[in-house]
């Protein structure tokens, strides 16, 4: 005996028409559109890093050596993107400009995020009066625009390379701080704390080896936007002459020192304006790109 069908659908007379199967173009758009942008993100800040490492072997001049016989000289075979007013080769003060820009990006960075972490994790873990304490500090500093706060700093202070990453850094971990208290309030009622609490382990212990690593998340892509953040308030202090000071090279600096010649000689501005903007797009997109990976909601 045959095995009995369905035949819904032909006793009206219409043929029967399965429904159609679910695809998943949305995921998967989603997912390639995350990798391209990773993708031109990492190449992006991987080139200029390189540029930055390599600066002093691929440089075709010493960045501060003057030439006064090429002054205001336009893009050519000898000096690829020109000259300045002191006839030094923009493009070798461009790739020593990287070094400082992304130098300064990382440290300030660095320090911004150890006291982010700090007083987050210890404010989420502890609550209570330290919580409140430690949100209240951040209030006040918030209180403050930051890049108006760091030119009051910074007019106290000598204006140098040391001084400007440590003003940068000690004045953005606020951010960071709140992201790490959410995380570690969260964490702290999870199982495995628990499970870690029962076991005998110290607060110290279960802070560093449970709750920090799981909190790193956030941090990360905080970190890679803070990047950008940082090396465009050193390009403004240096704009306004409170940065790196001549004869070093800054992206600022070259220009300021750009912008009294910039109907004759707009390479000046052009090609540090370039290099800015294509770093700081650079690690926009590999932030976003991150926050993407790392943060399940978004993957759906």
């Amino acid at each position: 005996m045959n095995a009995p069908h369905s035949n819904a659908g032909t006793e009206t007379g219409t043929p029967f028409v399965p429904p159609p199967a679910t695809t998943s173009r949305p995921s998967t758009s989603r997912f390639w559109q995350r990798n391209i942008l990773f993708a031109i993100g990492f190449a992006i800040v991987g080139s200029m890093s390189l540029l930055a490492l390599l600066a002093p072997w691929i440089a075709p001049y010493d960045p501060t050596a003057l030439h006064l016989d090429t002054i205001l000289s336009g893009p050519s075979a000898t000096h690829l993107l020109g000259t300045d007013a002191l006839g030094r080769d923009v493009l070798s003060r461009l790739l020593y400009g990287a070094r400082v820009s992304l130098w300064v990006g990382f440290v300030s960075v660095g320090i911004a995020v150890a006291i982010g972490l700090a007083v987050g994790l210890v404010a989420g873990y502890f609550g209570g009066i330290i919580d409140e304490l430690a949100m209240r500090l951040v209030d006040i500093m918030l209180c403050f625009p930051s890049f108006f706060l760091i030119l009051a700093v910074i007019a106290f202070l000598e204006p140098s390379l040391g001084n400007i990453m440590a003003v940068i850094g000690l004045t953005s971990w606020m951010g960071v701080a709140r992201l790490v208290r959410a995380e570690t309030l969260s964490l702290r009622e999870r199982e495995f704390v628990a499970a870690a609490r029962l076991a005998g382990a110290g607060r110290t212990r279960i802070i560093l080896t449970h709750i920090l690593p799981n909190a790193m998340a956030p941090v990360l892509v905080s970190a890679t936007l803070g990047v950008a953040g940082a090396i465009l308030t050193e390009s403004a202090l240096s704009f306004l002459g409170l940065g790196v000071q001549p004869p070093d090279p800054s992206w600022g600096n070259m220009l300021l020192e750009g912008k009294d010649v910039l109907e004759i000689a707009p390479w000046m501005s052009l090609f540090p304006g370039l290099a800015i903007l294509v770093t700081v797009l650079g690690y926009n997109l590999l932030g976003e790109s991150l926050r993407d990976f790392l943060d399940p909601r978004l993957k759906k």
